[in-house]
């Protein structure tokens, strides 16, 4: 490989949420972190270096994007997934989730219900709740290993919630599934027979496993185009979280202009500059760290999966299709969620993200990042096997 993913960078005392803030989250201060969904791994050397030359300019001022941004954008999600759009459907917002904030104060007032599928990453309930909407849930259904969608529970919740937002998450966090073409048609048609808008986060499309395939929803069906906000970024895939860039496509010109209302009405207007420079270099330079990264993480699962196999069997593997965040079921232990917690927390001195956190059908599940050094990686799972043993001891 061209680049190093083994060596392990200190990232301690540079106000890494990962790493410095488990004291204020009410954990020890020493239990190794493996929840947030962001990378150890430095980005691309090529990404460092017209960051760097950015730095040298010298001057910050407001920073917009021209055509160049859109066409290097565009060719990326034309190149990896297929996906087409158009320069007026862009809107550049400081992440997904204020994207999807925006959407539900835009196309919802107080008191309507936004429709998720539990378990799913916390934030899309929290900015549900948080502007006085409803949270309605379609929980997915696990069936021998593999969660799958109730469609006849969706449209029944549809019509019953009156429900006109869906927060739709492919390839899904925290279960890994990624949607096939079928079951985005399927999505599709409920939404268009019931006028749904769809806000799609696709920003783990670019983790997907050998042997499966990504589809977005805007390929699947004509209609859907007119009712879907596209949620894309380079964060994930690049480990630029902290530069708050996303791209986010709504071809439909009524809902793209609620939206912008919206986030102009928040007071946001241009996105920081060191963003802009890092999504650009890494949609154009970033192509090899970007494979070697993924296949050093699709390394990282295999390394996982043998491990519980051959040393943890009462701990389940959910298998992913997609993301480097994984799911574990931890059920057989007989523990309940407090003590699954504790376990985690006290015994084996890790922070995983609590299956609890991503609702009632996420209890008895833990969700690691398996974005480390695979050294890392075999020390968090020894000391799971540590802690688990010392269950039967």
């Amino acid at each position: 490989m061209a680049y190093d993913f083994d060596t392990i960078i200190n990232r301690k005392n540079t106000d890494c949420l990962k790493f410095d803030f488990a004291l204020q989250r009410g954990l020890p201060k020493d239990v190794l972190p493996l929840w947030v969904a962001d990378m150890d791994f430095p980005t691309a050397d090529e990404i460092l270096k017209d960051l760097t030359d950015r730095v040298a300019h010298g001057i910050f001022g407001y920073t917009e994007t021209g055509d160049r941004y859109f066409k290097v954008v565009a060719d990326w999600l034309k190149r990896k997934h297929d996906v087409t759009v158009q320069r007026n459907w862009l809107l550049k917002t400081p992440g997904v989730v204020y994207a999807l904030a925006m959407a539900v104060k835009a196309l919802t007032k107080e008191g309507d219900g936004v429709l998720i599928q539990r378990p799913v990453y916390y934030p899309f309930f929290e900015v549900i709740e948080d502007n006085g909407r409803k949270v309605v849930s379609n929980d997915l259904v696990l069936k021998d290993g593999h969660y799958e969608i109730d469609f006849e529970d969706f449209e029944k919740k549809i019509v019953e919630e009156h429900v006109k937002l869906f927060f739709q998450c492919t390839p899904h966090n925290p279960v890994g599934r990624v949607w096939t073409r079928e079951e985005l048609k399927k999505i599709a048609e409920i939404c268009n027979r019931h006028d749904v808008v769809v806000a799609s986060d696709e920003i783990h499309s670019d983790f997907i496993y050998s042997n499966h395939t990504f589809t977005s929803i805007i390929n699947v069906d004509e209609e859907i185009r007119d009712r879907l906000i596209l949620c894309t970024s380079p964060a994930k895939t690049f480990n630029l979280a902290g530069l708050q860039v996303s791209n986010i496509f709504i071809p439909n010109q009524d809902v793209r202009r609620a939206v912008r209302r919206q986030i102009a009405a928040t007071g946001y207007s241009q996105l920081n500059t060191m963003g802009l420079v890092a999504c650009e270099s890494a949609y154009t330079k970033g192509e090899t760290w970007y494979r070697e990264m993924l296949s050093y993480i699709e390394g990282n699962l295999n390394f996982l999966r043998d491990y519980l196999k051959e040393e943890l069997p009462k701990v389940r593997l959910i298998e992913p299709e997609g993301t480097y965040l994984v799911w574990l079921d931890f059920r057989e232990l007989g523990l309940t969620s407090k003590e699954l917690d504790a376990l985690i927390v006290h015994r084996a001195g890790l922070w995983l993200d609590s299956g609890a956190i991503f609702g009632d059908a996420g209890e008895g599940f833990q969700r690691i990042n398996i974005a480390t050094s695979r050294k890392v990686l075999a020390e968090a799972l020894g000391r799971i096997k540590k802690a688990v043993d010392s269950l039967e001891g």
